[in-house]
């Protein structure tokens, strides 16, 4: 695996695939079996699989954790080069975003409710960083987890709506044999919250099963919440059933459907959704 840090240096690197099939997946980091599905399914899907590493300050709000967020670049290039990954782009916070940059991209609707509530300018970070690393590295496809699903609907509306020449592919949450999506937030949890963490995917089954089963929407969403609750759980920032394209909530089950959640354990927030 090639690694290059500087964007000449990622030029020259993708001259070398002009004629290659590449796929991309961004990351920030402190990889985990997740990511490494990606760099998987883009092996299946191209010829080149380019991987970055980049903490982006623009999608932290002043009180999260991107000083604490977990950084180990060098077990993370050990572990793209074991996946099979051609090249990773380490870039610095001055190249994606030199002296006076001004620029930010805003996608309105999918981004109003949940994470864009509760979380402001949060999708502005990511939309911006995604598109110019989508335009840097110029991909046929690119990789995201469905485990920030919301986030996956704000990168398809955007690429669809700058028409950027590359599909947009989520790639299934992939989950330890307990139930908990991987995240790498989940290094915050101790011992004990790890455990209790499990009630955030146990919840969540229990609300699309009682959706599937044609029980009330509602009270199953309030009674799923509630268990959240008695399981440890500071506080649910919200756990609704949504359209999958819109993210719009749903109060009867109609078409294509995801259940989505975020709550806080100890000083960790962790995000979960499921299809129904």
């Amino acid at each position: 695996m090639q690694t290059v840090r500087r964007r000449e240096e990622l030029a020259q690197a993708l001259a070398g695939f002009a004629s290659e099939r590449v796929a991309l997946v961004p990351t920030m980091g402190a990889l985990h079996a997740g990511h490494l599905k990606l760099i998987e399914e883009g092996r299946k899907r191209a010829d080149k699989v380019v991987a970055t590493i980049f903490v982006n300050p623009l999608q932290f709000g002043a009180n999260e954790d991107l000083g604490r967020y977990p950084r180990q670049e060098a077990e993370d290039a050990r572990l793209l080069d074991q996946a099979g990954c051609a090249l990773l782009w380490l870039p610095a916070v001055e190249d994606i975003y030199p002296e006076g940059f001004a620029t930010t991209i805003h996608v309105g609707g999918v981004t109003e409710r949940w994470e864009g509530e509760v979380r402001p300018g949060h999708f502005d970070g990511v939309a911006t960083v995604v598109a110019k690393l989508l335009i840097a590295v110029a991909p046929d496809i690119a990789l995201f987890g469905e485990k920030d699903f919301q986030q996956l609907a704000v990168i398809r509306r955007m690429a669809t709506d700058l028409a950027l020449p590359v599909d947009i592919i989520g790639v299934a949450t992939v989950r330890d044999k307990d139930g908990l999506a991987l995240s790498s937030r989940n290094a915050y949890l101790s011992r004990q919250e790890r455990e209790l963490a499990l009630a955030l995917p146990i919840a969540l089954e229990f609300a699309r099963d009682a959706i599937r089963s044609g029980k009330e929407v509602a009270p199953n969403l309030a009674a799923a919440k509630q268990q959240l609750v008695d399981s440890g759980f500071l506080k649910v920032d919200y756990l609704a059933l949504v359209d999958s394209t819109t993210l719009e909530p749903l109060d009867t089950p109609a078409g294509e459907m995801r259940l989505i959640a975020a709550a806080t354990l100890g000083t960790t927030r962790l995000i979960d959704n499921l299809a129904v």
